[in-house]
């Protein structure tokens, strides 16, 4: 007689752990959400340090085009002339988003999706990228960025479909 009573009871614990993860899932999401428009704002109005921030200290860019890895430190020195030429109205730059998977927790996450990235200089060629990328972030204080993976060009129907 008192098994009804067990599956009831451990059945009510099961769906307030699921409303819980739930809620912690989504407020999550909003965090990651909010770091993404981070970056994205960095890149917008030429923010190196605020750019540089949103990486781990010890976070490594992984490049299949380049065929390598390594410190993010290098790659933010490549990338520092950029943000001060957007910075000082050289340059119009903007980087956007979307996901194909997104797989975290309260501290963890790995995200699998797809930036376009558009740099539109005073003089010269403008830049129109999309290109596949994983993210893997970590959170203590707030959310950090471990390791960038760059992968393949991604094409105009792919950004449609993603998110």
């Amino acid at each position: 007689m008192k098994t009804p009573l067990i599956n009831a009871s451990a059945l009510v614990l099961l769906l307030i752990g699921v409303q819980g993860r739930a809620a912690d899932s989504a407020a999550t999401s909003a965090e990651l959400d909010a770091f993404w428009a981070e970056v994205s704002r960095t890149v917008a109005v030429g923010d190196f340090e605020g750019y540089a921030a949103t990486y781990h200290r010890d976070a490594i860019l992984v490049s299949l085009a380049n065929e390598t890895s390594y410190p993010i430190a290098l790659a933010l020195t490549g990338w520092q002339q950029g943000f001060e030429d957007s910075k000082n109205g050289k340059v119009e730059a903007n980087v956007e988003f979307r996901f194909t998977q997104r797989l975290n927790d309260e501290t963890t996450a790995h995200e699998t999706g797809i930036f376009h990235y558009t740099a539109r200089p005073e003089e010269g060629e403008a830049t129109d990228q999309y290109l596949h990328f994983e993210a893997l972030l970590v959170k203590t204080t707030s959310w950090k960025m471990m390791m960038e993976y760059q992968k393949v060009p991604a094409t105009k129907e792919e950004w449609a479909a993603a998110d």
